[in-house]
């Protein structure tokens, strides 16, 4: 441990959005300013990773008093060093306020929110290991290698009844258990950071954040299945925590906590980093493992499943971030601890990102069996601009559309079964009455479609056939039977395709007929989108209360307004490309969507 003493410590958010603000002129201008008033060795600036306000950044947090200041500049931070370090008084025109605090990602944790995994992403320093040490880091490991045997891990973690946070909830106890009764001198350890639901980042911001405490699971998964390698594998989109994860690999290594004789114990295991490429079927773990061996990412079929014959053939036990992360915690509190929050069934806390028509959007934590109405109306705030609730979708793009009507459903792999959706990795998107529900269908089934790998038919031609339908359904050239031939494909779908893309590809499109029928009918039978969003099925017109400022004529890409100034626009329904810019842009609320 270092022996300088610093009176304050300064951690500077280097999140990409904060970077993107100028986050590296405001760390230039802080070492010049601290140096300007000799301050530079009593002051420490540490880079850490989201703070919580970076849609207000570049952004700080001073210590010990714990002020953070918002949208800075250089100018500012040489006020702040002036004021704040050396004179001790708050610069209040840059402090965040509570009515700031909207749209961040990492919040104070409400009341229902439990910070466990998360709860040292934003106050250590990810790249300093002496930081997470201080914090009982690598506390879990120690304990492991010195009192516990391989089977008493496994068991552990059994008792805990920690279910994969990846998507599927299989126990992870389990899991271990399967490759670590099989005979074989070499296996493989993988964590699963290939996170691509659209507008996830759960396991970035724990990669960024607490980089140590996934890599210190994933030495104990390996001691206790008796594996010796690990791998990481990574989205590149993920610059940031790619590079978090390398210092924290390089750490690791330097006090024998990763590689050769682990601690003087003769463990030996290292962690490799791997790239993927952004395909999404990769999150699938039998394609994860293709890549990571250098062959096209497609899925395999099952069994043999990886924890018997899984890279390079040999057992592999795949974990995703958030599952390894939580295996410190286990190992240090116990069991019987990590018992103790959530339900019968699933154990311990979930992260999930929050997005859509609420009040606060971001990243959460909460413990499992919280239900969907808590999530929507008490940690995020409820509907934004009073609008009211229509459904929320759980799982990412393969998750389902669940209605008002269970909003006190309780969050768990059972219960959103149950409901035809699925727990996945933690997203959460909530719609508000505006949304149209055959959209949303054609939205998701769009994502899917181009996301499949093509290796088998059911997926490949089903999705494509499925997106077919609704596009015409959304352009209003829907028929009687489109929503019958939805079902059966869907059906068809989930029975014959190889990996959980294709199985679970048809669950927004199956939720939305089962609780959303009526909107599918009225788009084919009456040629009407309820939500006014279906472009095929929707019409502008001006209304005479124009005032001729000519605004939506000059803005209209088809040319589709005609009129003369101070007088009542006309619009060509004919050229009119139903863009929305004319609704957008008039400011006398003379344009009506019909």
């Amino acid at each position: 441990m270092p022996d300088q003493f610093y009176r304050s410590h300064i951690l500077l958010c280097t999140d990409p959005e904060c970077l993107a603000k100028g986050a590296q002129d405001i760390e230039d201008a802080l070492v010049r300013a601290l140096d300007a008033h000799g301050l530079r060795d009593e002051v420490d600036i540490l880079e850490t990773s989201r703070l919580g306000h970076c849609h207000t950044g570049p952004e700080i947090v001073v210590y010990p008093e714990g002020v953070s200041y918002i949208n800075l500049t250089p100018d500012a931070i040489t006020e702040i060093v002036s004021e704040h370090l050396l004179k001790g008084r708050i610069v209040q025109k840059y402090q965040f306020t509570a009515e700031v605090r909207k749209d961040e990602e990492l919040r104070a944790p409400a009341a229902k929110e439990m910070r466990i995994i998360m709860a040292r992403c934003g106050v250590i320093d990810p790249e300093n290991i002496e930081d997470y040490i201080a914090d009982e880091g690598y506390a879990a490991l120690g304990k492991v290698m010195s009192e516990m045997s391989p089977r008493n891990v496994i068991d552990e973690i059994l008792k805990s009844n920690l279910r994969g946070r990846g998507g599927a909830g299989f126990p992870a106890g389990r899991k271990w258990e399967f490759a670590a009764n099989q005979k074989s001198e070499t296996k493989f350890v993988i964590c699963n950071a290939d996170e691509g639901d659209p507008g996830a980042f759960m396991n970035r911001r724990l990669l960024e954040g607490d980089p140590h405490a996934v890599l210190e699971g994933m030495i104990i998964a390996g001691y206790a299945i008796g594996a010796h390698q690990g791998y990481i594998y990574c989205r590149a989109e993920y610059p940031i925590a790619v590079r978090t994860i390398r210092i924290a690999i390089r750490q690791a290594r330097e006090l024998s906590l990763l590689g050769k004789d682990i601690m003087g114990t003769g463990f030996d295991f290292d962690v490799e980093l791997r790239i993927g490429a952004g395909a999404f079927v990769c999150g699938e773990e039998t394609a994860l493992m293709a890549s990571i061996e250098g062959k096209r990412g497609e899925p395999r079929p099952r069994p043999p499943f990886p924890a018997v014959s899984g890279l390079w053939g040999k057992p592999t036990i795949i974990n995703n971030v958030e599952t390894l992360a939580n295996i410190p915690n286990i190992i240090r509190r116990g069991a019987d601890w990590f018992q103790t929050i959530g339900n019968e069934k699933n154990k311990g806390t979930k992260t999930f990102t929050l997005a859509g028509d609420v009040v606060r959007t971001g990243l959460i934590e909460v413990p499992l069996g919280i239900t969907l109405g808590e999530v929507v109306f008490d940690v995020a705030g409820g509907i934004k601009d009073g609008r009211k609730f229509k459904a929320i979708q759980t799982g990412g793009p393969m998750g389902g559309c669940i209605p008002e009507q269970f909003l006190e459903t309780p969050i768990d792999y059972e219960n959103l079964g149950a409901l035809g959706s699925i727990m996945g990795s933690g997203g959460l998107v909530v719609m508000d009455d505006t949304t149209c529900m055959v959209d949303i269908a054609r939205f998701f089934m769009d994502f899917t479609q181009d996301e499949s790998c093509g290796k088998c038919v059911p997926c490949r031609i089903g999705t494509r056939r499925i997106l077919e339908i609704l596009e015409k359904i959304c352009k209003g050239d829907g028929e009687e039977g489109d929503i019958e031939r939805l079902e059966s494909l869907s059906k068809f779908i989930v029975a014959g395709s190889l990996c959980g893309l294709g199985q679970g590809a048809p669950n927004p499109v199956l939720t939305t007929i089962k609780y959303f029928r009526d909107e599918y009918e009225a788009h084919i039978r009456e040629k009407k989108c309820a939500a006014k969003v279906c472009k095929g099925l929707i019409s502008y017109r001006i209304l005479d209360t124009c005032t001729g400022c000519m605004v939506c004529s000059r803005n209209c890409p088809s040319h589709a307004i005609t009129g003369e100034k101070k007088q009542v626009h006309i619009l060509n329904d004919d050229l009119c490309e139903r863009c929305g810019i004319c609704l957008t842009v008039c400011k006398f609320d003379a344009i009506v969507v019909e």
